[in-house]
């Protein structure tokens, strides 16, 4: 026992954010905000004083953070950080005898009685702050002047003045500090993070001409609609040269034509592999240019990284280690009973030859983050090592800590879970599917109010080239409209596979929830100019995000009541601007519905009894409000939700 731990007085517990005890960091993105938290007490009546101090790793100063009591022992802080990178953190605690002191002066001269041994003792106090305060402060003359005061209440006034206490915030009794025994990390990612808009498109199907393979070159010219759009992240499947061994018809058939292209997920042919692009695509210079180009419009171009392999990829020859044979001869195909995918063959994790296996792939990312690339989708990351990717993604993001992971796992949620903490900075959700009002508010709150909150960071897509859900197929442009306008309110990053998604393409294939004639296995002509509603609503709302921090982030989602099951409600708030948002939206696809919403009024500094004014964002229209209860009504065929903005009070 050390000799100090005696004079140690406070107990710290229950500490967040937290992942694994330590085991892995928290994470938030610049930007955003971190809440500490922590059960925090002391024996006795004496005033308790906490604060978590944490420096960044490039740093060697520690700074401090006051926490705040919330209720019954409950202390909170926040903290909003402005650079990148890793942190270090910990939680103080300890007893604050000046302020105990001051409260029980104060109390004894309301109680007339006599202070002035009290204010001897509070010398003794700035005598002992005096000596730790080196010349961060000058306590001679407020010691000088309890000793002298004749009148108890200017006593009283200089003790509970604002100077000294300022002064006396800062001094600390190292010997008498409780730290919480353990020190946790948090990881601070780029902006970019948290808060991003995806677009999914095939290059291949992006020419304008009809019975042409689209190139790099014709998505550079498509550039400035994704830009109009609002997108930031124009995300691509993959690039490499298709196998043409076992390849894929039409509709995934097992007896392709000679013309069919073949899925792009069946990577690798005689052309080469992960490293190389198909011909008709382009070059790698090419590639290259689209990625500058896109630069220019504030558009980061989003790889598709599917670790797995044609069977006529390099790799099966050069490096057969890599794959598990059957007793037969043959490779191992992934496989799905009764779904047999023989045009992809995956890596064996369990190689002997593991090493090797880990660093090609970790050059396949180096190679593509050469090209200008900091943005990647990584095709079932749930079915390679967990410690694969904890060991790539750190070995990346030490010299390219601005490169971004999206985790396109719909699996089981531990899996998913385990994936984020290992590293991925973004996950596919469960959103798909969730279409209820309980459903939603349900599943969000599990997101941002538990403590996946610390470490997964969801990214909504309504649809993707394998997932056309029943309510799109069902709902029609409706339902394309509902289901965005939740995702990219709902959530700070959100995604879609287009156009077909705001051209309403939804037939689905008999008896799956997939696209008939999918794109992921022929290529399609698209009208990339054609006008559609659902493509001026997604405009309009992609620009209210950008115009209103409180979308910026997911973590502040608040439901409200409504009397109305097919009407959801929320609010979002950014507490450092004020940027206040109430969104709600008809659940119902084919009526108009109308609710009754409580808002709640006193998050937004509103009186009961005063009127407040709040704007549509997306109809421009204008509303006076009165009050908790207010009433909204929405036609699905015109608009099927309010983004209100609440603009002055009077």
């Amino acid at each position: 026992m050390s000799v100090t731990d005696g004079r140690k007085r406070v107990v710290i517990t229950n500490v967040t954010p937290q992942v694994e005890a330590g085991r892995f960091p928290a994470r938030r993105a610049i930007g955003e905000s971190v809440h500490f938290s922590a059960d925090i007490f002391g024996d006795g009546h004496d005033v308790v004083a906490a604060a978590v101090v944490y420096k960044h790793k490039s740093d060697t100063l520690w700074e401090e953070i006051p926490m705040h009591l919330v209720i019954n022992d409950r202390w909170e802080a926040m903290w909003r950080p402005g650079k990148m990178g890793f942190y270090e953190y910990r939680f103080t605690g300890w007893i604050d005898h000046f302020t105990t002191w001051k409260n029980g002066l104060v109390k004894k001269l309301n109680a007339n009685q006599d202070i002035s041994v009290e204010i001897l003792i509070g010398v003794e106090i700035l005598e002992e702050a005096s000596a730790l305060a080196n010349a961060e402060a000058d306590f001679s003359s407020w010691i000088g002047q309890f000793k002298t005061s004749q009148n108890p209440e200017n006593a009283v006034n200089l003790a509970i003045s604002d100077e000294l206490a300022e002064a006396m915030s800062k001094i600390r009794y190292t010997d008498r500090i409780t730290v919480y025994d353990q020190t946790f990390n948090l990881e601070i990612e780029r902006k970019k993070a948290g808060f991003s808009a995806w677009y999914e498109l095939f290059p291949r199907s992006a020419s304008a001409f009809p019975d042409s393979h689209g190139t790099f070159r014709d998505v550079i010219n498509l550039l400035p609609n994704v830009a109009k759009m609002g997108f930031d992240t124009l995300y691509f499947p993959p690039v490499h040269p298709i196998g043409e061994l076992k390849r894929k018809g039409k509709n995934n058939s097992l007896t392709p034509s000679e013309t069919d292209p073949g899925s792009p997920w069946a990577i690798g042919n005689r052309l080469g592999g992960h490293k190389a692009v198909h011909p008709e695509l382009g070059t790698i210079e090419d590639f290259s240019e689209l990625v500058s180009e896109a630069k220019k419009l504030d558009i980061e171009i989003a790889m598709d990284i599917a670790y797995q392999c044609a069977p006529d990829h390099p790799y099966v020859k050069d490096h057969p280690q890599w794959f598990k044979w059957r007793p037969d001869g043959t490779v191992q195909y992934a496989e799905n009973p009764p779904k047999r995918y023989e045009d992809i063959l995956p890596f064996d994790f369990e190689t002997h030859d593991w090493q090797n296996l880990w660093n090609e792939l970790k050059s396949v990312l180096e190679f593509w983050i050469d090209k200008g690339v900091r943005v990647f989708r990584i095709d079932n990351p749930h079915t390679k090592a967990f410690g694969f990717w904890e060991w790539v993604i750190a070995e990346i993001r030490k010299k390219n800590p601005e490169t971004i992971f999206l985790a396109e796992a719909f699996t089981r949620p531990r899996v998913m879970e385990r994936l984020a903490k290992v590293g991925f900075n973004q996950s596919y959700t469960y959103f798909t599917w969730r279409t209820s009002k309980w459903e939603i508010e349900k599943y969000l709150r599990e997101l941002t109010e538990t403590d996946q909150q610390y470490y997964f960071r969801p990214n909504f897509w309504p649809n993707t080239p394998d997932i056309l859900p029943h309510h799109l197929a069902e709902g029609g442009e409706n339902a394309h409209i509902a289901r965005f306008i939740l995702a990219a309110t709902l959530s700070s990053n959100y995604g879609l596979y287009g156009p077909v998604y705001e051209y309403g393409v939804n037939t689905p294939h008999p008896g799956k929830e997939e696209y008939t004639d999918n794109e992921k296995y022929e290529i399609k002509q698209w009208d990339w100019q054609r006008y559609s509603r659902t493509r001026e609503i997604i405009t309009r709302v992609n620009r209210i995000r950008k115009e209103n921090t409180a979308l910026q982030t997911t973590w502040n989602v608040d439901f409200t009541e409504t009397n109305n099951d097919m009407v959801i409600c929320y609010t979002k708030t950014d507490e450092e601007t004020g940027n206040a948002l109430i969104i709600a939206v008809n659940l119902d696809n084919w009526n108009t519905q109308g609710a009754h919403i409580k808002v709640p009024i006193h998050k937004f500094g509103i009186y009961s009894n005063q009127t407040y004014v709040v704007r549509d964002m997306l109809s421009g229209e204008k509303y006076y409000w009165q009050g908790e209860y207010n009433y909204v009504q929405m036609n699905p065929y015109e608009m099927p939700a309010h983004i209100l903005k609440i603009e002055t009070l009077n």
